[in-house]
């Protein structure tokens, strides 16, 4: 198929990532983002083994190094802020805790837009309102009112993605809620971080202050254990009331972390959810990045994924001249098992934060008995799974405008 026409909802990391290898691949290309432009600052997001050859083959390696937050590590600290453990970013070859590769979000958004531009239709402060499907493409009204025919959608568009629900069903089929509540929002550098993660955990709840490249400021990150979490992730000031009392009490910096809360421009806070599907696409409709198969933000592997994830799937839609069947199956083959290793470390990582917390679930042995001995064989081989991922093919027999 000659000129194919793919729709992206979504211009954060998935749906950027995605629109530059589309493009690579001869696809015209139009990303849609409900919100009037690019996100600014945010979390700080990892790339990690085979993720970093994915930017490689971008050709993006030097202009995402160029803005990373250049972390020196991590400190485990006691409610006192002495150190109890150190992990450094060169730890296991830059893949480590800190990865050496970490951006904010709002940074790697901005390189990958400023990559694309020249080559992609944005339209931003849109969204899709409505969209059906043949046997040769998708008709699709924006809120805007304008309708357009594309041969191919892909959901890029998150956790609570607008397109998982029209297509596939409601959320409630997909999203899997951990027992955690995650926020985090800038602050100012009035704590004296300097290069180094600090983060404090104690029966279940975290606080952490992480570096960001203006020294004048850091990222101030809170978490708590909650089974049930049913605040309108809309809806800011439940949110803050939410935070505010389930973190009173908490030690170490957190009261003056609180402080910040009504002033901060970038509040943020959710369930630790993963979103778990037996399919990815359904006819010419696909769903990639957190939308299709979100590891939770304690795998720390969404941004691989989504980067990973967009290389493949546009090299199989390729490799398969831009049919849906083939190329959508050839995509969730190569990736399955690359996603659920990453979802079993975000549960895992979870399930050890949460493992003191009041009214966790029992684990069945007796009271003060030893905690039971990891298998270091099997988790080795799972983060051998989650940090190497699939197999990279170079498709060297498919449309590349890049390619020298």
């Amino acid at each position: 198929m000659s000129n194919v026409n793919v729709l992206v909802s979504g211009a954060s990391i998935a749906g950027p990532a995605l629109a530059h290898w589309l493009h690579r691949r001869g696809a015209q290309v139009t990303v849609v983002e409900q919100a009037p432009g690019l996100r600014p600052g945010g979390q700080a997001v990892d790339a990690r083994g085979v993720a970093k050859e994915v930017i490689r083959r971008m050709g993006l390696d030097e202009a995402v190094r160029a803005v990373c937050t250049n972390s020196r590590g991590a400190y485990s600290v006691d409610a006192d802020g002495n150190v109890l453990e150190t992990f450094s970013a060169s730890d296991d070859d830059g893949d480590g805790y800190v990865s050496e590769i970490e951006v904010l979000r709002g940074d790697l958004a901005q390189v990958l837009y400023d990559d694309t531009r020249a080559g992609v239709d944005y339209v931003f402060g849109d969204r899709i309102a409505e969209l059906t499907q043949d046997a040769d493409g998708v008709d699709v009204t924006f809120a805007s009112g304008r309708r357009e025919r594309f041969d191919l959608v892909i959901g890029a568009d998150g956790l609570h993605s607008a397109l998982r629900g029209m297509v596939f069903g409601p959320r409630e089929e997909f999203v899997r809620h951990l027992g955690l509540v995650l926020a985090f929002y800038t602050v100012p550098n009035v704590f004296g971080v300097d290069g180094w993660l600090l983060d404090h955990q104690q029966g279940g709840r975290w606080a952490g202050l992480r570096p960001v490249p203006d020294p004048d400021r850091a990222i101030a990150m809170l978490s708590f254990p909650a089974r049930d979490f049913d605040v309108d992730h809309r809806d800011v000031d439940a949110q803050k009331r939410l935070l505010r009392e389930h973190m009173a009490g908490f030690g170490w910096e957190t009261p003056r972390i609180l402080e910040h809360l009504d002033s901060a421009p970038d509040f943020y806070l959710d369930q630790v959810a993963q979103v778990v599907m037996e399919h990815w696409s359904r006819g010419r409709v696909g769903l990639l990045g957190d939308a299709a198969f979100s590891a939770s933000p304690m795998s720390g592997a969404g941004t691989g994924l989504a980067l990973v994830g967009a290389y493949v799937l546009a090299g199989e839609l390729a490799a398969a001249d831009w049919d849906p069947a083939a190329g959508f199956a050839g995509y969730e083959a190569r990736m399955r098992d690359y996603v659920e290793a990453n979802q079993e470390i975000g549960r895992m990582h979870v399930g050890m934060l949460t493992a003191d917390a009041p009214g966790a679930e029992p684990t069945g042995e007796p009271a003060g008995a030893p905690a039971a001995e990891p298998d270091m064989d099997a988790i080795t081989a799972l983060v051998e799974r989650a940090v190497g991922g699939p197999e990279l093919p170079d498709y060297a027999g498919v449309t590349d405008l890049r390619r020298p």
